[in-house]
């Protein structure tokens, strides 16, 4: 079965959230903006998601996670919880 793992920052806003795509493409450390900023509870672990397959996740999470390319920063995604920054740090087929 298809799983991935990923890390994620949730923010509020759109505009909030590619600063912090922009932070993080000039080298700041995606963790550590995840611990500062996101609003979910995962932030506290670098945003770190752990393994999961398709269907665990909102369906628009779920899309980028499972066609997007691993270790680049995905970006805004749009929720029903908010706006997010995703990286797939794994993926197996």
């Amino acid at each position: 079965m298809v799983q991935a793992t990923a890390r994620h920052i949730l923010v509020d806003s759109e505009e909030f959230c590619m600063d912090l795509k922009d932070k993080i493409s000039v080298g700041e450390d995606f963790a550590e903006l995840a611990k500062e900023h996101s609003s979910c509870p995962s932030g506290q672990r670098g945003g770190e998601l752990g393994t999961f397959a398709p269907g665990q996740m909102v369906k628009e999470f779920d899309t980028v996670v499972f066609s997007s390319p691993i270790n680049e920063v995905q970006g805004p995604v749009k929720t029903q919880f908010g706006y997010h920054l995703i990286e797939i740090t794994s993926r197996t087929e």
